[in-house]
């Protein structure tokens, strides 16, 4: 496993980061399973995990915690969490990034992972109920108490990744560290401005959902059914459906890689894997196992080396900075979901 150093923390990382999503009630409940795929990746020489307290309402974190246990473990793995959705109850003040939550989120997160600090302390998604300068003045405050070393962004749009840094520097507090946005064969889309903008200001990258939710797994095929009624498919029928263009394109896609992956010898998993670390602003792809056998799979691409001409050849099937997929829970500012902001008083709305 090679390693390469995260932005400016001085943090040497594996090139493969453990996501632990997959561990707790939503994926592998068993925790003592769940804890061997653990040691098995950190013996196989991963030493970045990721996780967050929004995963299975806290339980991966308590896994990764029963992992880290051992004083050696924890000291050499570089171990990253995550806050902004609520977590342990209902009602108002209890998710976002205001300096209540996250003050009283890290203490929680502390707990579950059973340790003294966290390293990397990343804010899950953008707040817009909360001025970015208050969210960095509590997180320099984190760091100043010794309680994460560093913190990042997750999921944020690169004006959001400029904004904060100029806060940041306008007003003397400590900046983001490291970005998580998806990236994938599929998702294309942060190339244009979300990699300059991390790469611009020194940011390390963790990019997430290399196999875009499975298609990129050969578990969904051009021209087989498939079940809208199981898992993913079922709770986001439309991102599946074949019969649906955008699906039918993704598919197209997918049948292209394969036959890319198969004629440079290696399978389509590691194709994707192999082309996420490609980039030049990435540091770190996180693969996120729920068994044993899976981990397997995904460590067998570490070695997979993707030429100039093969990528080359991806740009032709996928062009650079486009998506066509979009991944789970990738975050949309307010300004596309919610109508009325993008929409005057009905009276208000005519020329003359």
């Amino acid at each position: 496993m090679r390693y390469r150093v995260l932005g400016g923390t001085g943090f040497e990382v594996s090139t493969y980061c453990l996501g632990t999503m997959m561990f707790g009630a939503v994926g592998n409940p068993d925790h003592a399973d769940s804890v061997r795929v653990i040691h098995a990746a950190l013996d196989r020489g991963i030493n970045f995990v990721d996780t967050a307290d929004m995963y299975s309402s806290g339980e991966s974190e308590e896994i990764v915690g029963k992992a880290l246990r051992d004083s050696s473990r924890r000291d050499a793995t570089v171990l990253a969490t995550k806050v902004y959705f609520p977590v342990g109850g209902e009602g108002p003040n209890r998710g976002g990034l205001s300096r209540r939550w996250i003050t009283r989120a890290v203490e929680n997160s502390l707990k579950r992972l059973g340790t003294d600090w966290i390293d990397l302390y990343q804010v899950h998604r953008p707040d817009h109920r909360t001025d970015i300068e208050e969210t960095l003045d509590v997180l320099g405050d984190l760091v100043g108490q010794g309680k994460i070393r560093a913190f990042g962004c997750s999921t944020f749009p690169a004006e959001e990744i400029v904004e904060a840094h100029a806060v940041a520097e306008r007003r003397g507090l400590r900046r983001f560290r490291s970005e998580q946005p998806p990236y994938s064969l599929l998702a294309r889309g942060v190339e244009a401005s979300v990699l300059p903008a991390a790469h611009r200001y020194g940011m390390g990258v963790l990019t997430w959902a290399p196999l875009a939710s499975g298609f990129l797994t050969g578990a969904y095929r051009k021209g087989r059914p498939v079940d809208l009624t199981r898992g993913r498919a079922a709770l986001t029928p439309h991102r599946f459906d074949p019969a649906l263009p955008a699906n039918a394109a993704k598919l197209d896609a997918v049948e292209e890689f394969i036959l890319l992956a198969d004629e440079i010898g290696c399978s389509l998993p590691e194709l994707a894997l192999a082309f996420a670390a490609a980039h030049p602003a990435v540091t770190s792809v996180i693969i996120g196992p729920r068994t044993m056998d899976q981990l397997e799979g995904l460590l067998k691409g570490a070695p997979v080396l993707l030429t100039d001409e093969v990528l080359d050849r991806i740009d032709a099937i996928v062009p650079p900075g486009t998506n066509l997929y979009r991944a789970d829970g990738a975050w949309q500012p307010p300004f596309l979901t919610q109508p009325a902001l993008r929409r005057r008083p009905l009276e208000e709305r005519a020329a003359g």
